[in-house]
């Protein structure tokens, strides 16, 4: 089973990997993120660590244990109040496996057990099912209609008690 681990600098070489794999599968359901983001990699994974030591976010990745590749990143951002948006992306090779799913619960967990979270909110486009089915299967409730990025999304919420 691949292991979630909060984001740390060992993780860059398979992280950066991990998003040059599947850059072209992201942009299938959600904006590319350009060029510089790539040649800007180190100074932007370096802030990212920065703003988790604040407590402001909290980043994760799922790493198959046999190779160390990364097959998902799991960010818990603008964390405010008991309450925080959850991102994620699962890696095209890992898709349709279940791990979204069993990834976002443990998410879940630390967010409350750890981080002290009682709510979490997640928004996923009408036109990516998946993502939608894996909010829908983990618990969370669908609360209104969105836009992301200009296309029709539904912001959902997560009470976590």
């Amino acid at each position: 089973m691949p292991e979630l681990e909060r984001l740390a600098i060992r993780h860059a070489p398979a992280l950066l990997r991990f998003e040059q794999a599947n850059r072209a599968y992201f942009a299938r359901f959600v904006p590319d993120r350009g060029d510089d983001y790539f040649h800007e990699f180190s100074d932007r994974l370096i802030g990212l660590l920065a703003e988790q030591d604040t407590g402001l976010c909290h980043f994760h990745v799922l790493v198959d244990p046999e190779d160390g590749t990364v097959l998902g990143r799991f960010n818990l951002v603008d964390v405010a109040d008991g309450s925080a948006e959850l991102g994620y992306r699962v890696a095209e090779r890992a898709a349709g496996r279940g791990l979204a799913r069993e990834s976002v619960r443990r998410v879940a967990t630390l967010a409350r057990e750890e981080y002290g979270l009682r709510r979490l909110v997640a928004s996923a486009a009408l036109a990516n099912p998946a993502s939608l089915a894996v909010l829908r299967r983990t618990g969370f409730v669908p609360v209104e209609e969105v836009q992301l990025d200009g296309k029709p999304a539904l912001r959902h919420v997560l009470d976590l008690g």
